[in-house]
Parts: C-alpha cells; structure tokens; sequence
C-alpha cells in the first residue's frame, strides 16, 4: 500500500475508502447490469486493488456492502435465473511479473513440484454450458458467480457451441467465454452507424450484449464465438487428474477450446509464455485482456485451497492498456450517416497494438471541452479493445491556445449543422445532404417506411456506387437495365423490384412522412401528424402552434417538423415523389369505434398482410396494439411462426385470431369474427 495513505489520518481513509466503494459501485452496475462500462478494466481492477488494501490495513471500516466482498454485479433478472451449483468465481489479479514470482512461491509452500498451465485470458462474457448424456440442455451467464441467468436459446446460436458431445457423457457442465472476434466486431461497428445506431463500446461489451438479447434470431445475426477452458462438474466420461488433460478432453469431445495453452515446470518460463501472449496480443483475432496460470495437477489444487473469494492455485496477469504520446497535427470534421459532425483527430503516426495509426475519435465538441484539446498539443492515444483508436486526453495544452470549435457548417454539403436539446453532436440539417445519402435510403426504403420488398442496404450501397441513386426520388426513377445490372441481381429480380418500388407509391402519407426522417419524429408521430393533416400541402402550411396542440407532441418535436418542412432541399424532394406518383394524402382518420377498448398484440407472419398494416387498420378503427401479451390483451393476432407470444395468450386464454377471423373483425366487429 503507498505511503501516503499509511500516514494519512483515519478519517481521510475512511473518506478514501468510502468514495473508492462508490465508484466501484457504480462502474460494476454499468459493465454487469447495464453492459455500457465508462472505464476500462485494467483501471477498474486497479480501484478494487486500492480498496482490498485499504480494507486489509483499516479493517474497521470495511461493511458488508463492498465490492470486494461479492464476485460480480448481480443479473438484470432479464431471464430465468440458474443457480450455479459449483460457483463460477473469479482469480486473483497480478499486475508484474514480482507478482508472479511471489505467486510461484506461495504454491512451492505446499506443492514441491508444480506444474503450470499458462494460456490467454479471453475478453469476453463467462457462461455455462451443460449436457446430460452428451446433449446440450442448459446454458447460463456466471452473473455474480452463484445466480446467473437462462440463456439457452441464445447461445445455441453459437455455431461453435456442440449441441451433441462425440461422447454420451452422463452429465458434464463447463465453463466458457463467449467473445465476438475483433472483425465481426469492426463489421457491426460499421453497421450500427450506417443504421443510425449506437456502436459497442467494444468486443466484450458487445459480446455481453448480443447474448442478453430477448430475440434469439439477434443473437445469431452478431456470429458470436466461445472458448472454453473449464470442467465444473463430471459424471461418467474420461477420468481427469489435471487441468491440461481436461482441455485435450474438452476438444475431443467436440468444444472449442482456449487456444495456445501450454504447461511449464518452472515459474520463469510461464512469465516468459505471458509476455509473449502479450506481445502478440494483436495478432489474435479475439480480444484478450490478460493471460492465466494455473496449476495443472488437481490434487494439487485440493492442498493449496482458495481464499474467501479466490483460488490459491491461479492468478490472472492483466496487461495494461497500450497508451502512446503523440502530437495533435489537425483536426477534420467527418459527417456520419445520421448527420452527426463528427471530428477525427489526426495526429504523428504512432504504433498501437501492432498497427500504425494516425488517426482518433475525438467524439463531439462536450469531449474535446473536457479534454481541453487543441491543435498542436501533446495528446494520449490508444485502442479501445485493441481496435478502435480513440483519444483519451491531454499530456500538454498551451494555455494560450483556445480550445478547438467544431463549425456549425456541415463539410459536405455547407448547410447549417445544429445541435438539438439533450444530444451531444451537432447535426445537417440538409435531407439531401451526400454524406447521409446510404443511411437516407435504408431508412426510407425499410419495412416500417415505404415498405419497398427486396430493397436493402446491399443492393442500396450498389446503386448509389454506380451513381444511379442521389436521392430517394431517384429510386421511381430506376430503369430494370440498371437494376438487373447490379451484381447477383438480374431480370426477374429486377422486375420484382419495380413492382415493389410501385406498389409503395400508395403507402398511406404517414409511411412517407415517416421515411422522410424528420429527427425525433418516429413511426406513431407521423401516423399523429398525418390524422390532423391528411395531405402533404397541409402538412407543408403546418404552423408550429397547430403542431405542438397534438396529443403526444411536444414543441421540440412541432419545432422539428416546421424546421423539415421549410427546408428547400425538403420540398424539392416532395415536389419529386409527387412528379413520380408517390401518394400525397392519408386515410388514417379513425373511420369509426368498431374495435374501440380492444387491445391487440400481433405476432407471426400474417398470409397477405404486414403486420404494420394491420396495426394501421385497428388503429384506424379505434383500437390498440400492444408489443406484449398480459391479462389486459383482448385479442392475439396470430401467423405463421408464432413463437412465445402465441403460447402465453394460451395459457391466459387470450383468444386467438388467425388473418381470415381478423378481416371478418374489420367488417362485423368482434363479436362476429371468432
């Protein structure tokens, strides 16, 4: 423990220790419950060091509420909770190779002959996995080590994860780490901005969050990937004495195992293992923060015993974050898909994580006021998760210099760039703007917008390479030789698309207001805004007053609208849809009350219909739609590929209804349709 806090008086370490539990406190919520970590772990676990020691040497003030008395954060109880009958706890951090060495010495005090396993510490979610008779039948996050929770059907979608062992073992649970490899990682980067989405701080964090979602078909989508390196419970199968022959077993069995795991007799050639996973640490394709060593034989392990919170026969050696110096050269303003001004510093190349690298987030203007950042200042640099340079401050700032001011110009286009109530970035405000065109067109050619079939992000990045595409008006303009000359496209599936570009002509005004991407004006907005302004020329003479009066809008979002509609660029566009035959006009006025007080949850895929067209017609006859099934459900809307919903209604003796008793609802009412 330093010094300074030895001599310092007791009512200061209590203060010390009571902010350090705090901290910890908070920073454990938001990596554990709510998967958005604003630290990185090797600070993290240098805080709980400081706290350990300052409890062991202050043992009055330790309470039973610190983080150093529990394993981790309890579960978001987002799913079943499983009790884990052998605890998935944690090792004990070390941070120098002296720390290893007085590790290598407290094990040689009961064991005379050691031998270790030294292998990667992967950056990524711990989880359980368990098989009865060779079969994989549960599977569950560590949580805080005793609690986790049920996530078998997500993690069934792990392509690595055996669903039948080679070998009919009577019951056999592991321990894994579910991780995301760096270019998966990098690729959904790329695809959460063009989406207009917030990006994954990093591998594990998105790892974390890929497996707690509620859909299972999400969980696919993000090709996660396991490595595991630990039997917790074993009846029958081979008979294991040591932890080396357990990873031998464990990949013949069928499971992915923790890679470059190797044994050695004597602690100094372990240390040499672990400064060269480190060194190489870049070249991996999954993210490590750290590298184990433990002792391989298990009766060995039996002798040396565990702490209160850690095993005696284990230490995780955690690598520092990379961190360089470098000079602030300049700083460019890059406008994302959503509008956003982002500045990118550009700095003196420097090498990180085994690439050269000249170029950092800098994020939004609140991070660079923080930071104090200004051209030609001295400034650290490193890779969040070993992939993403970032700019984490500043090691020298002239007084004299001012600190940087992104315009409020965008660099694209020249429009204004404003900066809304509540967000950090400044935004174009020009719909036609080129930097947003891809994002412009996925949103406007998506299922709850204009709705047009088979057009998606791949077939939209082709057309707007080729330059056929600078406008979503351009989309009625296409010609089938263009599109049939796309790759893996041809002429019926070129003909298909012009059928679907005309079928959404008709949409209902409120899909194109919607499309058009109004800010903060979602899907039920426009819907709103279009019952009280049934044609676009209405629209267009909206004044903010008439507006904000609508049930539900507020004078932000009334501002927003009025701001839209008065932009030039917005009613050339509209001038165009309208010369193309796009529909200008809405039907969504409720025509009467017929489904009046009736609640509807919709689910499946429905025979002739989308299901947002059939929210739309029981709205517009007064009813409801609700995106969860409870006691207060009148009615479960049902297709093919129901799933939970469809099961829940029928324990609840909801009534079901398929798309021919829904049509005879429109017509008679419900008291006619079942």
């Amino acid at each position: 423990m330093d010094e300074t806090n030895a001599n310092a008086p007791l009512k200061e370490i209590q203060k010390k220790i009571e902010t350090l539990r705090e901290q910890l406190h908070y920073h454990n919520h938001r990596y554990y419950v709510l998967n958005d970590p604003q630290i990185d772990d090797f600070t993290f676990d240098r805080m709980l060091r400081e706290l350990e020691e300052l409890e062991a040497a202050y043992p009055q003030f330790w309470t039973p509420d610190s983080p150093t008395s529990r394993v981790g954060e309890a579960s978001a109880n987002q799913f079943s909770p499983v009790t884990h009958l052998v605890q998935m706890g944690s090792l004990a951090d070390v941070f120098s190779n002296e720390e290893l060495l007085d590790f290598d010495r407290r094990v040689r005090e009961t064991v005379s002959d050691p031998v270790y396993v030294v292998e990667p510490k992967i950056d990524g979610l711990s989880v359980s996995l368990e098989y009865v008779d060779g079969i994989f039948t549960r599977g569950s996050t560590r949580g805080d080590g005793i609690t986790g929770e049920d996530i078998t059907e997500n993690l069934r979608t792990i392509r690595s994860v055996p669903l039948k062992l080679t070998e009919p073992v009577e019951f056999l649970e592991v321990r894994g780490e579910v991780y995301m490899p760096k270019a998966v990682f990098a690729a959904l980067s790329e695809q959460q901005e063009l989406m207009g989405e917030q990006p994954f701080k990093n591998p594990r964090n998105a790892a974390a969050g890929s497996l707690r979602q509620k859909n299972p078909k999400v969980t696919a989508s993000r090709r996660l990937d396991i490595f595991v390196f630990n039997i917790q419970q074993q009846r029958g199968g081979e008979e294991i004495t040591g932890h080396k022959q357990s990873l031998d077993y464990l990949g013949r069995l069928g499971f992915h195992v923790i890679p470059s795991y190797r044994t050695y007799t004597k602690i100094q050639d372990a240390i040499a293992e672990i400064g060269r996973i480190g060194e190489n640490r870049s070249e991996f394709g999954f993210g490590i923060d750290g590298a184990v060593v433990k002792v391989d034989n298990f009766t060995h392990r039996q002798m040396l015993g565990s702490t209160a919170k850690f095993p005696r026969w284990a230490a995780a050696y955690k690598y520092p974050p990379e961190v360089k110096e470098t000079t602030l050269l300049d700083i460019e303003i890059q406008v994302g898909r959503t509008g956003a001004l982002t500045p990118t510093a550009v700095f003196e190349p420097i090498q990180l994580a085994g690439t050269t690298v000249s170029r950092a987030v800098l994020h939004n203007q609140d991070f660079i006021d923080e930071k104090q950042i200004a051209i030609g200042d001295r400034i650290l640099v490193r890779k969040a998760g070993d992939i993403i340079p970032e700019v984490i401050g500043t090691v020298d700032h002239h007084p004299d210099k001012p600190v940087y001011q992104i315009p409020a110009i965008c660099p694209s286009c020249g429009s204004p760039a404003v900066r809304d109530e509540g967000e950090a970035a400044l935004r174009c405000t020009n719909v036609d703007c080129p930097a947003q065109l891809l994002r412009h067109l996925i949103h406007f050619a998506s299922r709850d917008a204009m709705d047009i079939d088979g057009l998606g992000p791949a077939i939209l990045l082709a057309l707007v390479k080729v330059g056929a595409v600078h406008s979503p008006a351009d989309l009625y303009a296409l010609q089938p030789e263009t599109i049939a000359s796309l790759d893996k496209m041809g002429e019926k599936s070129a003909a298909n698309l012009m059928a679907a570009l005309e079928k959404s002509k008709n949409n209902d005004l409120s899909r194109l207001v919607f499309a058009l991407g109004i800010r903060n004006v979602g899907q039920r907005a426009s819907q709103l805004l279009c019952q009280k302004f049934p044609t676009m020329d209405q629209l267009l003479a909206a004044k903010q007053e008439e507006i904000s009066a609508i049930d539900g809008f507020g004078e932000v979002m009334a501002e927003n609208v009025v701001a839209f509609f008065s932009l030039e660029a917005t009613r050339e566009l509209i001038a165009r849809l309208r010369q193309q035959g796009v529909n200008m006009t809405s039907t969504l006025a409720p025509k009467g009350d017929l489904l009046s007080g009736l609640t509807f949850v919709l689910t499946g895929t429905l025979p002739t219909m989308s299901r947002s067209e059939a929210k739309e017609k029981i709205e517009a006859l007064g009813g409801k739609v609700s995106g969860s099934v409870s006691k207060k459900t009148s009615y479960l809307l049902a297709g093919e590929e129901a799933g939970s919903k469809l099961k829940k209604a029928t324990d609840l003796g909801i009534p079901i209804l398929d798309e021919a008793a829904f049509l005879r609802m429109l017509e008679t009412g419900p008291e006619q349709s079942l």
